[in-house]
């Protein structure tokens, strides 16, 4: 008979349940929010239980949702832990590096060929939010990963580097970009690209409670997960966004970056992580924290 479980469901279910949004879920799986639902409502039918209660104020897990969670979790580790211990074993001349999007990274990108060269591997490269880039991590899927902070990386050692400043990204042309430095008094009303909280949750909460002490409620529009997409329409005048300091390297016609008074305040940290069992890259961590 046909288990009532699966890998695909279970991941569905626990996303859903972390975030209490199917559309943020959806993201978070990348697939789109139709496909998740039916997903979810098919897991539901097998089990003949609603694991979810759904009305106008948002998703809530019921009794039985509850009861799954932490069942599903763990079903899922020993899922990722199966498969790393009958994969192949890493080819121990290559390093996987994880990069956060949330930053940029051009004077590290231009120093890994040379500091690859220095210990004799390839370094191979992905990125992605430091959430999924952790997971990684724990999953044997990355070696070494630079990740934006706060984020929760309990089993990981972490080393932060530094921090970044927020600043403002604004249309050359706007009204404020007449100031050399702004406030967020200065930015209330004003259209602002803001990423969702299921991208970055630790950090989301972090200038959530910044804002909430200077009495600022963005105006949030939804932020493009391409850095050149989202200038682009920053230069078009779409919204203003707040980014990391790292952002200004980015040259871009049409686009004006201003400090921000409470710049220090939203700043965001860069750690460079890696398993707690993986000594022997010690060397390399040194190179790759030198090279920020």
């Amino acid at each position: 008979m046909r288990s009532r479980l699966d890998s695909r469901s279970l991941r569905a279910f626990v996303a859903v349940a972390e975030t209490l949004s199917f559309r943020q879920a959806a993201e978070t799986l990348r697939v789109s929010q139709p496909p998740l639902s039916r997903t979810i409502g098919e897991l539901e039918a097998r089990l003949r239980v609603r694991l979810f209660a759904r009305d106008t104020r948002g998703v809530a897990l019921t009794s039985a949702g509850e009861r799954l969670l932490p069942k599903a979790r763990r079903i899922l580790r020993l899922l990722q832990e199966a498969e790393d211990d009958v994969a192949s074993a890493t080819d121990r001349n290559e390093i996987r590096l994880g990069l956060t999007t949330a930053v940029e990274h051009g004077r590290l990108l231009e120093s890994l060929a040379s500091i690859g060269e220095r210990f004799g591997v390839r370094l191979s490269t992905v990125s992605d939010s430091s959430p999924r880039l952790v997971r990684g991590l724990r999953g044997n899927r990355l070696d070494i990963a630079f990740i934006a902070l706060p984020t929760e990386t309990s089993g990981l050692d972490v080393r932060p580097l530094q921090r970044q400043p927020m600043i403002v990204a604004l249309g050359s042309k706007h009204s404020l970009a007449r100031r050399r430095r702004l406030s967020l008094a200065d930015l209330e009303g004003a259209q602002m690209f803001w990423f969702e909280r299921a991208r970055q949750p630790a950090f989301f909460d972090h200038c959530q409670r910044v804002f909430s002490r200077c009495r600022f409620t963005p105006n949030a529009v939804k932020e493009p997960l391409d850095h050149h997409v989202l200038l682009a329409d920053v230069a078009a005048g779409r919204a203003i966004a707040l980014l990391p300091e790292s952002f200004t390297a980015l040259k871009r016609k049409g686009v004006a970056y201003r400090a921000l008074r409470e710049g220090e305040q939203l700043a965001v940290g860069i750690g460079l992580a890696t398993r707690a069992d993986r000594p022997e890259l010690g060397g390399i961590l040194k190179h790759l924290s030198r090279s920020r």
